[in-house]
């Protein structure tokens, strides 16, 4: 019964704290990162986001979102959606290079809820991601990865453009 308690307690605290705006999903920039503030609703920036992704030869090799767990037990949060993106090419052409490397892959572009109902798409620069690596990789992986950094730019274009 106490454990039930603590549970009922526990998901309280987290509504009134969403609630009072301490699950805000807006996104500031930050090292490594970028972020671009659209006025499109989530469900649309994610739509032309996986459009934009095949469209500029990756593929979105996972997609993850707590939304509708947390909607399922009764909890509201802001829409999000986590999709990893990375194609075979680069995949073969790291793992030459090093092998701890692809643990960075896939590389994420996260669309989040802004409290006005837009969305955010965010992501860290490959060049950012792959950078411990470069001691291993050196030269050849940095070009990977400013190969990357070119085409993830183009998705983020091509998914935000008016």
């Amino acid at each position: 019964m106490f454990r039930n308690v603590l549970k009922a307690l526990a998901a309280c605290t987290a509504v009134v704290a969403m609630a009072s705006g301490g699950a805000a999903a807006d996104l500031a920039p930050r090292a490594g990162w970028r972020v671009i503030d659209t006025d499109l609703a989530h469900a649309d920036l994610l739509d032309r986001l996986r459009a934009a992704v095949t469209a500029e030869g990756m593929g979105i090799v996972t997609e993850a979102g707590p939304t509708g767990a947390a909607r399922a037990r009764g909890i509201e949060i802001p829409e999000n959606r986590v999709l990893g993106v990375f194609n075979n090419d680069f995949a073969v052409r790291i793992l030459g290079l090093s092998t701890a490397a692809m643990i960075e892959a896939p590389i994420r572009f996260y669309v989040t809820e802004s409290e006005d109902g837009t969305a955010t798409l965010s992501w860290k620069e490959p060049s950012f991601v792959f950078a411990p690596y470069q001691d291993e990789g050196g030269s050849a992986l940095a070009d990977i990865a400013a190969d990357l950094d070119t085409r993830f730019d183009a998705i983020a274009a091509r998914a935000t453009a008016d």
